[in-house]
C-alpha cells in the first residue's frame, strides 16, 4: 500500500532508544527488542530495546530527585512552564499527528482534528489550572485553635497508558500530575510509544526540568509491574482493561499507594421513540466507529424503542456501508485498521461466534484487495442478539455495534444498566424530562444527551462500577494527584489545656 503522507521516520527519529529518562533518550537494558508495526501495512517501522527493571529504577530515581525542586516551584512557575509546553505542542502539531497515525493506524484527519488539538487544549487548561490548587479557608473550628487545609503534591507518580489513544492518554496522565507538583514515570504500551516519547521531548524543550517527565517503554509483566510495585512510587494511575486493572490494584495494595483506574466500558446508546432518528443514526455510526471502535466510551449497545427499531437498523446499516476504509494518510479515508492483526482476529471471533445466535446485518468481514495486508475490519452491525449473550456483554473493542429493542422507558434504562461497566452512555430524546431521567438513572461516569463521544478539558472523565474510579481531565483530576493535610495552630500561650486534664487529671 502506498502511503504518500508518511513523512515521520521513527527509526531515525528515535535512534537513541525508546526510554526517556532525566531529559534524554536511552536504550532499554532488558536484552529484548520490540517492533512498532504500521497496522495499515503490517510493516515494521521502528525496532527498539525494551525497558527492564533497571530502567524503571533509573526513571524513578530521576523523578524522585526532581521532585523537591518541581514541587517547591510556585504555582505560577509551573503554570508558565505548562504554557510554554502547550506552545511547543502547537508548533510540533503535524509531527505528533503523523506519528500517532503511523503507530495506531488512525486516519490522519482524525489525529489532526481530534487527538492533537485535544492534547494541546489539555496542556493549556492545566497551565491555567496549576494556579488554582486551593485548600480551604482558615478558621477557628475548635476553641483557641486555627485550622486550615494544605493541598500538596504526592510524589513520584507511576502511570501506565494504553495503545488506543497513546498521545491523549500521556497528556491525561502527565499534565495534571505535574501541574500539581508531582513528577512522573509513564509506561506507554509497547505497541505505541512514539508520541509519548515526543511528548516527553516537548516537555524538556519547554523548559520543564529533567526528571519531571520520564518514559519507560517495556512489557507490562516486567516494566509495568515493577513500576506499580516500586516502593518509591507514591501513586499509580492505570488506563486499560478491567482484568489488568485488577492485577494493578493487587500490586499497588502491597505498598498501600494511591490508585487511579480508568478501565473498560460497554457504553449503551439509548434511543427513545421521540428521538430525531436521523441524528441518532449518524450518532450511532460515529460513536461506534470512532478510532475503529477501539475506545472505552464507544457506542457498543444500541437500545432502540420498538417503534423506531427496524428503521434504525436499516438506516444504520446503510450508513455503515458508506464508510470508506483505507490508507490512514489518504484524505478520503474515514476508517483505518485495528491496532494489530491479533486484535482484528479477536474482534472477528466475537462476530463469528455471534452468527450462531444473532444476525449480522452488515460487515463482519475483513476486506480483500489492497487492504488485505493491514488489520482492517468492516464496520459491523449485529441485531437479534439476547441481552445475556457474549456480544452484548463483553467488551469487543472494534467497529461492532449491537442493536436491541425495548418497550417501556423503564426497560430501556434497566437494559442500559445491565452490565458490569459504567464508563459512558448516551440518551436520545426530544423530551427534556425523559432525557433528564435517563441522565439521572443510567449508572455511568458520563451520559451524553443527543450526542455520543465528545469530551472537553474542563469536565471530568472516569467510570462507575467495573470501569474503575477517579477522574481524568478537569479540576477534579487534582483530587487524584494531590493529598490533603490539616494544619492546626494553638493561638494561646497557656501551658495547661483541658485535654491535658482529661488525660492527667488535676495534678499539682
Amino acid at each position: 500500500m502506498h502511503n504518500p503522507g508518511h513523512r515521520f521516520q521513527a527509526q531515525d527519529r528515535f535512534a537513541g532508544g525508546a526510554q526517556y529518562i532525566a531529559g534524554r533518550l536511552t536504550k532499554g537494558t532488558s536484552g529484548r527488542t520490540h517492533a512498532v508495526v504500521d497496522p495499515a501495512t503490517g510493516d515494521e517501522v521502528y525496532t527498539y530495546e525494551l525497558a527492564g527493571t533497571a530502567d524503571v529504577d533509573a526513571a524513578v530515581a530521576a523523578a524522585r530527585e526532581a521532585f523537591p525542586g518541581w514541587s517547591g516551584a510556585t504555582p505560577g512557575e509551573r503554570s508558565d512552564a505548562l504554557h510554554r509546553f502547550a506552545a511547543v505542542l502547537a508548533e510540533r502539531a503535524e509531527e505528533f499527528a503523523q506519528a500517532e497515525s503511523l503507530q495506531c493506524g488512525k486516519p490522519l484527519k482524525l489525529t489532526r482534528e481530534f487527538d492533537v488539538p485535544g492534547t494541546i487544549d489539555n496542556a493549556a487548561f492545566f497551565a491555567g489550572a496549576a494556579r488554582h490548587l486551593q485548600g480551604q479557608s482558615a478558621g477557628e473550628y475548635s476553641g483557641d485553635h486555627t485550622s486550615y487545609v494544605r493541598r500538596e503534591a504526592i510524589g513520584v507518580v507511576g502511570s501506565i497508558a494504553p495503545w488506543n489513544y497513546p498521545l491523549q492518554m500521556a497528556a491525561w496522565k502527565i499534565l495534571p500530575a505535574i501541574a500539581a507538583g508531582n513528577t512522573i514515570v509513564l509506561k506507554p504500551a509497547e505497541l505505541t510509544p512514539l508520541t509519548s516519547l515526543l511528548f516527553a521531548e516537548a516537555a524538556t524543550q519547554a523548559g520543564i526540568p529533567d526528571g519531571v517527565v520520564n518514559i519507560v517503554t517495556g512489557l507490562g509483566k516486567e516494566a509495568g509491574e515493577h513500576l506499580v510495585g516500586h516502593p518509591d512510587v507514591a501513586m499509580t494511575s492505570f488506563t486499560g482493561s478491567t482484568a489488568v486493572g485488577k492485577r494493578v490494584a493487587e500490586i499497588a495494595t502491597s505498598t498501600v499507594k494511591r490508585l487511579h483506574l480508568e478501565l473498560g466500558g460497554k457504553a449503551p446508546f439509548v434511543v427513545f421513540d421521540d428521538a430525531d432518528l436521523d441524528a441518532a443514526v449518524h450518532g450511532a455510526v460515529a460513536g461506534s466507529l470512532i478510532n475503529t471502535g477501539q475506545d472505552c466510551t464507544a457506542a457498543t449497545r444500541a437500545y432502540v424503542q420498538r417503534p423506531l427499531h427496524d428503521e434504525f437498523v436499516r438506516r444504520t446499516a446503510a450508513l455503515m456501508e458508506s464508510v470508506r476504509l483505507g490508507d490512514p494518510f489518504a484524505p478520503g479515508t474515514d476508517l483505518g485498521p485495528l491496532i494489530s492483526h491479533a486484535q482484528r482476529d479477536r474482534v472477528a471471533g466475537f462476530v463469528d461466534r455471534a452468527r450462531g445466535y444473532a444476525r449480522v446485518v452488515t460487515g463482519g468481514v475483513a476486506p480483500e484487495g489492497d487492504l488485505k495486508r493491514g488489520a482492517y475490519y468492516a464496520p459491523t452491525l449485529v441485531a437479534d442478539a439476547a441481552q445475556d449473550s457474549e456480544i452484548v456483554q463483553a467488551e469487543i473493542f472494534g467497529p461492532v455495534l449491537v442493536v436491541l429493542p425495548f418497550d417501556s422507558d423503564d426497560e430501556g434504562i434497566a437494559l442500559a444498566n445491565d452490565t458490569p461497566y459504567g464508563l459512558a452512555a448516551s440518551a436520545w430524546s426530544r423530551d427534556v424530562y425523559r432525557a433528564n431521567r435517563a441522565t439521572r438513572e443510567i449508572k455511568a461516569g458520563c451520559v451524553w444527551v443527543n450526542d455520543h463521544i465528545p469530551i472537553i478539558s474542563e469536565m471530568p472523565h472516569g467510570g462507575y462500577k467495573a470501569s474503575g474510579f477517579g477522574k481524568d481531565m478537569s479540576a477534579y483530576s487534582f483530587e487524584e494527584y494531590t493529598q490533603v493535610k490539616h494544619v492546626m495552630f494553638d493561638n494561646t500561650a497557656v501551658a495547661e489545656k483541658d485535654w491535658h486534664r482529661t488525660i492527667f487529671g488535676d495534678r499539682p
